[in-house]
């Protein structure tokens, strides 16, 4: 039996429509915005986490790492399973981790139990690579561009307003109320999940690749930690060269064993195709750009306004600030959709990350006053909301139909590595840039501008590498035109 060529036709006609595809894309929607909402819940409380958790700063930060490696490890090992045993699965069981995860928190106060249920909550973000795969199959092929660029802005919208909303309530209640809200959006996630979306069987049977999601995670994880912690530990420092050296090692080893693999977690030689890989490679880099931002700005935002650059905002009010940005990525939607169905996902990635090197440049040379970067996070935002919406289009085009949440997945990873080599980066030029007030150190206005720099050229080198992707001959409707599901190995 022959398997078509990536570039031919599905043999096979694609399944129906759901009944109702826009309570399927509002369900997918909601909670995969209170997924990403994970990401940003604890920032605004990471001042006094120490002091509530009885433990160290250095403790307290694996608090935010948590969720983090959570996360980027089961973005493409659920979406591997969601292939195998259905979509909707997967989905209300990622749904129930995060229900678990927040009653943990909620309920604990000290660092080992806030430790797992922030894992457990960083898991289930899984949720929205699975999401962005399933969109396609349930819409019409009419709204598929608009849905899929709809789930994957809620990545950026969930970290951009869970800012605001975690800070007020921090502030007006308590640190435990951010993981009671957390729990309560978790129990209408579950039920939404539950019963409004459809269950469809996999398109083929298959084995999950068990020693291949612990070999990925464990390398993805040692690399992670390793970058993420470099800043505290020092770059040169033992522990930071053994995380980052061993992961590498781990990952070449289990890259070895995927390629050798008949059923492998990660399609290798698909992920290796030119469009794939570049796509991903791109991801990286806005990934890069959209966490640059929401690291540098809130920082310059509430810097004391005795120093001659600083702009005085309470940590309430910066992240009001940042807001718009958030809604900017979901109002760009129709326009991703316009854009994806126009020119198809290479220009349209190539366009988004463009406008996100716009406005860095903006912040460069505008930043006296709060409404100046509030415009510059809005223009950056706008870019990471089209070539978020981009990505995912160009990963199902040139992936198998039944290998599509495993590839949404990976694509959502080399975004978390992203953001985390963003976080390390703007770390060291913060520090290496600094000003005496009073008794302490804060960073010098030549570190944010460095900052916005480094981010502009991050996101023009993500342009650069988009525009290297072959152009597709058909763009009308990119996610439709997935390669046929490759056949079931034989024994």
């Amino acid at each position: 039996m022959t398997t078509a060529s990536p570039s031919s036709p599905p043999a096979l006609s694609p399944e129906p429509a759901a009944k109702h595809p826009f309570a399927a894309v509002a369900v997918l929607g909601f909670a995969s915005l209170c997924a990403a909402l994970m990401q940003s819940l604890v920032i605004p409380i990471q001042p006094v986490l120490p002091e509530i958790l009885s433990t160290s700063p250095g403790n307290a930060s694996w608090v935010v790492t948590a969720t983090l490696l959570g996360g980027a490890v089961a973005m493409p090992v659920a979406g591997r399973i969601a292939d195998i045993k259905g979509k909707k699965p997967v989905l209300v069981v990622s749904a129930i981790i995060l229900l678990v995860g927040s009653l943990i928190c909620a309920l604990s106060t000290t660092l080992l139990p806030v430790l797992i249920g922030r894992v457990l909550q960083g898991i289930a973000m899984g949720y929205i690579p699975v999401a962005i795969s399933y969109v396609g199959e349930l819409v019409p092929t009419k709204m598929k561009n608009s849905a899929v660029a709809g789930i994957s802005a809620t990545l950026g919208v969930g970290g951009a307003l869970g800012l605001p909303i975690a800070a007020w309530i921090a502030e007006e209640f308590n640190w435990q109320a951010l993981f009671a809200l957390s729990s309560v959006l978790a129990v209408i996630v579950t039920v939404l999940s539950a019963t409004l979306l459809p269950y469809r069987a996999p398109k083929r049977t298959a084995r999950l690749d068990v020693v291949g999601a612990l070999g990925l995670a464990a390398g993805v994880v040692s690399v992670l930690v390793g970058v993420s912690k470099g800043n505290e530990w020092g770059w040169s420092s033992l522990e930071t060269l053994i995380a980052i050296s061993g992961g590498v090692v781990v990952l070449i080893g289990w890259g070895l064993y995927e390629l050798r693999h008949k059923d492998p977690l990660v399609d290798l030689r698909a992920t290796a195709r030119r469009p794939v890989l570049l796509t991903n490679l791109a991801a990286l880099l806005i990934g890069f750009g959209m966490m640059a931002q929401s690291i540098v700005v809130p920082q310059l935002l509430e810097m004391p306004a005795s120093i001659d650059y600083g702009l005085g905002q309470t940590m309430l009010e910066a992240g009001l600030w940042m807001a718009p940005g958030g809604v900017m990525m979901l109002a760009f939607t129709p326009i991703s959709s316009r854009l994806l169905t126009r020119l198809g996902g290479r220009s349209t990635l190539a366009i988004g990350a463009t406008v996100l090197a716009g406005g860095y440049v903006f912040a460069f040379f505008l930043t006296a006053a709060p409404w100046q970067l509030m415009i510059a996070t809005c223009i950056a935002s706008a870019g990471v909301g089209i070539g978020y919406a981009a990505m995912p289009t160009l990963v199902m085009q040139n992936s198998p139909r039944d290998e599509a949440g495993a590839a949404v997945g990976v694509n959502s990873l080399m975004r978390s590595m992203g953001t985390t080599v963003a976080g390390a980066v703007m770390a060291i030029v913060l520090t290496s840039q600094t000003v005496p007030v009073g008794e302490t150190s804060v960073p010098a206005e030549s570190a944010f501008t460095t900052c916005f720099a480094i981010g502009a050229l991050a996101a023009l080198a993500g342009a650069g590498i988009t525009l290297c992707i072959r152009r597709q001959k058909n763009q009308t409707d990119a996610v439709a035109e997935a390669p046929e599901p490759r056949t079931a190995p034989t024994h």
